[in-house]
């Protein structure tokens, strides 16, 4: 989970309040939310606030001139229909990589692989979510959202359980379809960064999926190094701390959505 998933949550928690809503305006890098609203600060700081992302209401100020407000706020509003085929790749891309992943994890007893396959996971549950609730109602996003956030977490929580149990009763993974599966899902990430180069500057929305891609060629790289060094030293916790690492990841973002509450 990273900023692509804080936006798509954001966007969400402030879903009920369209109708009091002009503009948002997103600046990822520095973490700031700026909000053009006629209703009350108190009620949408505290809607973010329950996000446990630490909102923070740093000013607010009356704004005179009129902005003109879009037909709807909603996590679809930055999409048009070449960013939407852009995400879609980004979705079938990081489904097909989940299945290859998890497989290829079972097989090679690298917890390190199965715990990046919740990541791939992760990243296509808020593709999904983004191309697929649109034009349905808050409750219909939240209970996506919320079945999202309950099948990762009850994985990750299934990995977390078989990464102590690695560390307590041993495990021997295998190096070499640790490195391989690991540069595959690289080269997947390397490709989803590509198609999204003439689009990364294209709204928060697109610009936050590019980030998110950005930081999963780090994670693939973890699993990559950590395939080295089992093999080298002959020794699996190269691979059970990366995997620990990562379902760590994973749980927290998997929290932060389910925190997702309707007003």
């Amino acid at each position: 989970m990273d900023c692509a998933a804080e936006e798509q949550m954001v966007r969400m928690a402030l879903a009920s309040y369209a109708d009091d809503i002009q503009e948002l305006h997103f600046d990822l890098p520095a973490r700031h939310l700026a909000i053009y609203h006629s209703v009350q600060a108190e009620k949408i700081t505290q809607s973010l606030q329950r996000l446990g992302l630490g909102a923070e209401l740093q000013q607010t100020q009356p704004h005179y001139e009129p902005v003109e407000k879009p037909k709807k706020v909603r996590a679809s509003s930055s999409i048009n229909a070449a960013q939407k085929q852009v995400l879609q790749w980004l979705l079938l891309i990081n489904g097909v990589m989940f299945v290859i992943e998890f497989m290829a994890g079972i097989i090679a007893s690298s917890t390190g692989l199965i715990a990046d396959s919740l990541d791939m996971f992760a990243d296509a549950a808020i593709y999904g979510i983004a191309l697929f609730v649109v034009g349905k109602n808050l409750n219909a996003q939240l209970k996506a959202a919320h079945l999202s956030g309950w099948f990762q977490f009850g994985l990750a929580i299934i990995v977390l359980i078989d990464v102590l149990r690695r560390f307590i009763y041993g495990s021997e993974p295998v190096s070499i379809l640790m490195i391989l599966i690991g540069g595959l899902a690289l080269a997947a990430n390397i490709s989803c960064l590509y198609l999204m180069r003439d689009h990364k500057e294209s709204g928060a929305h697109m610009k936050a999926s590019y980030i998110f891609s950005a930081n999963d060629v780090i994670v693939n790289l973890g699993v990559i190094v950590a395939g080295i060094l089992v093999a080298i030293t002959g020794s699996p916790y190269p691979d059970l701390m990366i995997g620990l690492i990562i379902v760590l990841f994973v749980l927290n973002g998997a929290r932060k959505i389910l925190q997702l509450k309707n007003e």
